[in-house]
């Protein structure tokens, strides 16, 4: 792909991955009771009998099941319908200038939207207003967007702009990122953007923009591991102090890989290789506590064949287990062409990005979106009723969801 500056401008017109949408980047009280009286085998046979009035008896029983099944958000889940599981993990996608577009997916229970665009309506905040006022039971919405900076920004023109993050990390001080970054992501909290899908802690030195052949360039802080995970951190934390959700990407890790899994499969650098150059800045942002991350389409060599979002050794074995990650995890979009090149259809996706350990899916702005949505939701449904899919892993998914947005079910 030419790197030519018009080139390069039609793809940054994109989201995540900088392409032209082809890519999204792109428990209540407890009841507390007394213990029982126990009574030696002399002492019952010598006190008179206890008598109880039948109202206590029968409290009693109910009480003590009440205090073995204390409410939290799984028990409540585990009441919830399959097909209101499944919706819950779906992130739809939406024009910025018409997100009333997805009242019917939201009024379904949608887990979060995605927003598309590169000039978001002066008005964005109402309408989101309008939109989050259809969530079932008013459980809150993510709702998410791509603002990393330079070409890849979908609402500058509301919450003002930030340089190429590549800039950042070679003219910033984490200091200086992280105020910069809060002032942003103030704004875009106050227009109801409450989830930003950056930063990217790929570690990439490639002076270029971002292009078919090279999904990061510019959009990496560095090709320094260490400058990475400091600049990584200081504008996640940039983006929490604003009251925003961050979304570590793209795990783990897609800095020098062959291809922009956008356009056709693509593979990341070695496995050996990624865990002492990639890994690193996914580790420092977890143990700053980052409440979410995207995990990539790339193949990752020697951590198996198919693409990191439906890997269960990427994301359940490695991102969960070894690093230890308890929060959100993502895929990138299902819409990618390395998915297709991987023989699977965006429901079919949908389902083995589930039962890899993702929480949450995500498909592009194009063709007929609350048709895409149906079908995802009738393929994890029916993975589920077929044995394909565990509900509990469901019921494990849509609980990460709400989990990052702070949702109590049982309060």
């Amino acid at each position: 792909m030419s790197t030519a500056a018009a080139v390069a401008a039609v793809l940054l017109a994109g989201c995540g991955t900088g392409t032209p949408k082809a890519s999204p980047h792109s428990s209540g009280p407890d009841v507390s009771l007394a213990p029982p009286v126990t009574r030696s085998p002399s002492s019952s046979s010598l006190a008179p009998p206890v008598t109880r009035s039948p109202s206590s008896s029968s409290l009693a029983p109910a009480l003590t099941t009440t205090a073995a099944t204390a409410c939290t958000n799984s028990t409540k889940l585990a009441g919830w319908s399959n097909r209101r599981l499944a919706m819950l993990t779906i992130a739809v996608p939406v024009s910025e200038t018409s997100v009333s577009g997805v009242t019917s997916e939201v009024s379904a229970g949608a887990g979060g939207v995605l927003l598309f665009g590169s000039k978001a309506p002066s008005d964005l905040g109402s309408r989101l207003t309008a939109l989050k006022s259809h969530v079932p039971g008013h459980l809150g919405l993510l709702v998410m967007t791509d603002e990393e900076g330079g070409g890849i920004q979908r609402m500058s023109n509301l919450v003002g702009s930030l340089p190429w993050p590549a800039y950042m990390g070679a003219h910033w001080t984490p200091a200086q990122i992280q105020q910069n970054v809060t002032k942003v992501a103030t704004k875009m909290a106050a227009a109801q953007v409450n989830m930003d899908l950056a930063p990217v802690v790929d570690v990439d030195g490639r002076n270029v923009a971002p292009s078919r052949t090279n999904p990061d360039g510019w959009r990496s802080f560095s090709g320094n591991t260490s400058v990475v995970s400091k600049a990584g951190v200081a504008y996640m934390n940039g983006l929490r102090a604003g009251g925003v959700i961050p979304v570590v990407k793209h795990f783990p890790g897609i800095g020098g890989s062959s291809y922009n899994s956008d356009f056709g499969p693509a593979r990341t650098l070695p496995w050996s290789t990624l865990q002492k150059v990639g890994i690193p800045p996914f580790t420092a942002a977890i143990k700053a506590g980052a409440p979410a991350i995207m995990v990539s389409n790339n193949i990752v060599p020697g951590l198996g064949t198919n693409p990191a979002s439906l890997s269960p050794t990427a994301i359940s074995s490695e991102l969960r287990g070894k690093l230890g990650f308890k929060g959100l995890v993502v895929t990138d979009s299902l819409s990618a062409k390395a998915i297709s090149a991987a023989g699977f259809s965006v429901p079919a996706a949908a389902v083995q990005a589930l039962r890899s350990g993702a929480d949450m899916v995500m498909f592009d702005l194009g063709g007929n979106v609350s048709s895409q949505t149906s079908s995802i939701a009738s393929a994890i449904t029916n993975a589920v009723g077929g044995g394909h899919l565990a509900r509990s892993r469901l019921i494990d998914a849509a609980g990460h969801v709400l989990a990052v947005r702070h949702v109590n079910l049982c309060s």
